[in-house]
């Protein structure tokens, strides 16, 4: 199964699908994707489940009906144990950006980290996870594949915000602010953090 989120409504890619009020199920091959977004878009829908019998073919399936941006970011921890957020467009958010020609994953969230935040001294370490998103741009729908990676700093110098990318505040939180920011941060990050058991694996257990 993936979730696919548009703003706060998610678009579900599995082989089955609940009944009940608020969830709508089609067919993953012959939907279009104009079809889609406007269920998404027009109706009181929250969940719309795209299924298919083949668990292999529920993402490019997907990915075959409209352009795919790759991005990849940074779960940023600081040796002393906080956590780096950024605040961007009245949301706490990650730091992160497409990724460029050439560029591996890694490469392209440990730059974005940088350019985002003016964080230095970066370990990139696993993968902590994938989340997608639908965003439009040039009135155009994409498809925004996101690749998150853990990674560490000893950075102690100041954070400076990229303000042409709107970000207007760059933070580290320990783990009370951390989870207060997951209550005001856009849903794929709180899906990531969900699923991930991220808490549990920067902060460690109860």
């Amino acid at each position: 199964m993936y979730k696919v989120f548009v703003n706060q409504k998610e678009i579900i890619l599995s082989s089955t699908a609940p009944k009940g009020i608020g969830v709508k199920v089609l067919p993953l091959k012959s939907t279009p994707f104009k079809n889609i977004i406007r269920i998404i878009r027009t109706t009181r829908v929250k969940r719309l489940y795209l299924t298919h019998d083949n668990p292999k073919k529920f993402l490019s399936g997907f990915k075959k009906k409209l352009p795919v941006t790759i991005a990849a970011g940074g779960v940023v921890q600081h040796e002393e144990g906080k956590l780096l957020f950024i605040y961007r467009k009245k949301r706490w958010d990650l730091p992160k950006g497409r990724v460029d020609k050439g560029e591996t994953l890694e490469d392209a969230a440990k730059r974005e980290v940088k350019e985002e935040t003016g964080v230095k001294k970066i370990k990139v370490g696993k993968l902590a996870g994938v989340t997608y998103h639908v965003f439009k741009r040039n009135n155009r729908y994409q498809l925004k594949e996101t690749h998150w990676f853990f990674m560490k700093t000893s950075y102690k110098g100041v954070l400076t915000p990229e303000v042409k990318e709107d970000i207007t505040k760059a933070s580290w939180k320990n783990k009370s602010k951390t989870a207060k920011a997951i209550k005001k941060t856009y849903p794929n990050i709180e899906d990531l953090f969900d699923k991930s058991k991220l808490m549990e694996a920067l902060f460690g257990a109860e």
